[in-house]
């Protein structure tokens, strides 16, 4: 688990972030979250392998098929698809810095292949309630 200061520290150093399991439908919790994060100034690539625009950017079928590396992989997936998504990352030509999985959805797998690859893993926890504890509700990086 991360002390207060290294996900405040995490949330300031990151700038973009793969959302996979990226749908636009109103209500849904990955919606809620990717509208505020892209409101506090994160650029959002949302990956799902059957959508072609979520939010109205380009959308990506796979983590494979992003055009860069992108700084948090955010996985709004069952937990039993955690640990595939981990391997997927560690494919990728570069890493990012970290691997979260949303509140409710947990891996010791996909947590122990982050670890053994020096990945930080986040499980359990929303990345929005995570920023505006510690940044605010307010919009921006540290409003």
């Amino acid at each position: 688990m991360l002390s207060q200061e290294s996900m405040k520290k995490l949330l300031s150093e990151i700038k973009t972030i793969a959302i996979v399991g990226a749908k636009d439908k109103p209500g849904q919790p990955v919606d809620d979250v990717a509208r505020h994060m892209m409101r506090a100034g994160y650029t959002i690539i949302p990956v799902h392998p059957k959508r072609s625009d979520v939010w109205r950017l380009t959308t990506y079928t796979d983590l494979a098929a992003l055009p860069q590396v992108p700084d948090a992989v955010v996985l709004f997936r069952a937990s039993e698809h955690c640990a595939a998504h981990a391997r997927e990352v560690l494919a990728m030509p570069g890493k990012p810095k970290v691997f979260w999985m949303q509140l409710g959805i947990t891996s010791d797998e996909a947590m122990k292949l982050m670890e053994e690859a020096g990945i930080t893993a986040v499980q359990n926890l929303c990345i929005k309630i995570e920023h505006q504890k510690l940044f605010g509700a307010g919009i921006g990086l540290g409003s």
